[in-house]
């Protein structure tokens, strides 16, 4: 056996690991797809995404939407315009270069994601609650370790609006 091979122990880990981890994501899908219950004849998930992109990022160019959706930008369009003609996001000129438009949410679509945010938390919660506080704390570290190896980075609170931006009408 080569030094770099993983022994049948450490395959049968990796291989336990992911599928705690697959059972987990169906959990957290379905959380996912409850908490989108209220909104869903308004917003698709696909758009729900779109919507917590420009929660986080604030104002941004279709192109950098598109990418962090790994879409096309002609398919982010279509979901732009869904969402402008829902009221929940708008385009405005970027001020800093008035030939860029950049997306950002209206007021509807930040309280639409702080809602749909909510009550993801809230079951969440619910369910962290069952854990005895070893296990919390087993399960922060864990998750830290997956996200940081998946290049995921940390959650952070979302800013209420973009530097300078305000909810009515940008700067």
């Amino acid at each position: 056996m080569h030094r770099d091979e993983p022994s049948g122990g450490a395959r049968d880990d990796v291989e336990a690991v992911t599928r705690a981890v697959l059972a987990a994501s169906r959990l957290l899908v379905a959380v996912s797809a409850r908490s989108l219950a209220a909104v869903e004849d308004r917003v698709t998930l696909p758009q729900f995404r779109m919507l917590m992109v420009l929660s986080t990022r604030g104002a941004t160019k279709l192109v950098t939407l598109a990418d962090l959706l790994h879409v096309a930008p002609s398919t982010a369009m279509r979901m732009v315009d869904r969402l402008i003609a829902a009221g929940l996001a708008d385009r405005q000129t970027n001020p800093a270069n008035r030939r860029e438009t950049l997306l950002r949410l209206t007021g509807e679509g930040r309280r639409t994601v702080e809602d749909v945010t909510a009550r993801r938390r809230a079951e969440i919660a619910a369910i962290v609650e069952r854990l005895a506080p070893p296990q919390r704390a087993a399960l922060v570290g864990a998750l830290t370790a997956f996200n940081e190896a998946g290049g995921e980075p940390p959650a952070a609170e979302p800013q209420p609006y973009p530097l300078g931006w305000t909810v009515d009408g940008g700067p």
